[in-house]
């Protein structure tokens, strides 16, 4: 097949004249043309246009207009230093939008109210509204989503190290914030944090216990000096662990991708282990490699005969989808979903036919080859209806051809934050270890880390 297209290039270039032997592709054809840079750039512009212009608050989605999220927000002011670096803005101007988040965040009321408040303890509500950044009707008090806005502003606290007001500010700022988070506040009787709170309802009864996205929220906790989790956190965590196998890959299962990404956006795990990993002769890094290739081997595998799935076509985490229907497809029956955390594990399968570039865009570290080509067959079979302003729309479907302007299957109309955030932050990681970097300069982190029992690597440096 290679030799055959590049026989149809040689055939066609030999056609042509000699001026247009020489001429360049026009704007349109290298837009559409895949290059990392491109898909930085554009992914980075998601979170650099969108912010609300009178909170700075990243909004959880794009075009639809519903409300911001304090993750997406975190995400936000991390994508803003890999912004400078890259050249997209000026450390000058990412420094002025950093510093208006953070005093914007700073100053929004906390308190136990059910109303006009953006948080309490320190925390913050999980969505915000746009016009005012006060809670979303009655969303929970968000202990992950705080733990991911924290280290988006941990991030902003490494990196703006010179003595200018701005970034002096941006420091003092990013301290007060983290300190004001009473994470202790969250634990229930058994040791172990609370996904959330209400006021009128009290503490959500689900609790992070076991292996998922939750990795970082509990360095998080371990490393602040006002407010701290006690000795015994990690244990607690750790308790809920189940090492099995999956597609040929014995590691610590997951389903979704986003649960190996979120906390290795802000932590470089390689070489580092606590207890856990050190009785697996494994580490955090190496256990999400396995569970990228296991999602991909699945996808491969395709046990469902959804349309599309291939060794460059593939990828399960959360994400929307085409929406609710239970139909019957080849005989069988088959469930589709809206938003819904898709993948694939030892544990249990969500699959409906819907693919997520974040899946493979937030994997690049663990698995390069794979997660690159991948993004790049997307991007260039899909691109007309997957590829937008600030890069891959959220998800598609192929399979689902239900329903009007669907005859060649669903695509997203929208971005989201949470998903967008991976994408660029891993591949940042991944060209250059920016983020982690700076994490491994901020004490707060090492602190945690270290209470949590992680040795070796980095750490001893």
């Amino acid at each position: 097949m290679k030799y055959l297209l590049l026989l149809s290039l040689l055939v066609v270039g030999a056609c042509r004249s000699p001026d247009a032997a020489t001429e360049r592709p026009g704007p349109e054809a290298a837009a559409r043309a895949f290059s990392v840079d491109e898909l930085q750039r554009r992914t980075f512009d998601f979170f650099w246009e969108t912010a609300l212009e009178d909170n700075y608050q990243i909004p959880d989605r794009w075009p639809t207009d519903r409300f911001s999220s304090i993750a997406a927000t975190g995400f936000g002011l991390t994508a803003y230093l890999v912004g400078v670096e890259r050249g997209y803005v000026s450390r000058g101007d990412a420094a002025e939008r950093t510093l208006l988040t953070l005093e914007k965040l700073w100053s929004l009321p906390q308190g136990p109210e059910t109303s006009g408040v953006a948080g309490y303890k320190g925390l913050f509500y999980h969505f915000l509204n746009n016009d005012d950044a006060l809670r979303y009707r009655d969303v929970e008090l968000s202990t992950i989503d705080t733990g991911l806005l924290m280290a988006g502003i941990l991030s902003s606290m490494s990196y703006f190290d010179r003595n200018t007001p701005d970034e002096r500010r941006i420091r003092e700022l990013a301290d007060q914030l983290y300190r004001r988070v009473e994470w202790d506040w969250s634990l229930n009787e058994k040791g172990r944090m609370s996904m959330g709170w209400r006021p009128d309802r009290g503490f959500i009864p689900a609790e992070w216990n076991g292996y998922n996205e939750a990795m970082i929220l509990v360095v998080l906790g371990l490393g602040s000096p006002t407010h701290p989790l006690p000795d015994n956190a990690w244990d607690r965590w750790t308790e809920g662990y189940e090492w099995d196998i999956f597609q040929g890959y014995a590691h610590l299962n997951f389903t979704p991708l986003f649960g190996h990404q979120y906390s290795q956006m802000y932590i470089d795990f390689r070489g580092i282990q606590d207890a856990y990993m050190r009785e697996h002769d494994s580490d955090y890094f190496e256990n999400s490699r396995k569970a990228t290739l296991s999602n991909r081997a699945y996808c491969m595998e395709n046990p469902g005969n959804f349309v599309g799935y291939g060794p460059n076509q593939w990828g399960l985490t959360a994400c929307d989808g085409p929406g609710s229907l239970d139909t019957v497809r080849q005989g069988k029956a088959v469930e589709f979903f809206s938003y819904r955390a898709r993948g694939a594990s030892a544990d249990h399968i969500i699959d409906d036919g819907t693919i997520a570039p974040t899946a493979a865009g937030g994997s690049v570290p663990f698995a390069p080859e794979e997660c690159l080509a991948a993004l790049e067959h997307m991007w260039t079979t899909q691109y007309d209806r997957l590829i937008g302003p600030y890069g891959f729309k959220d998800a598609f479907n192929p399979t689902y051809t239900y329903g009007e302007g669907n005859a060649g299957g669903w695509y997203d109309v929208d971005y989201l934050g949470i998903d967008q955030g991976p994408i660029l932050i891993q591949l940042e990681n991944h060209r250059s270890e920016l983020v982690w970097n700076l994490m491994k300069k901020n004490p707060y982190i090492r602190r945690g880390l270290e209470r949590a029992g992680f040795t070796g690597g980095w750490l001893t440096m």
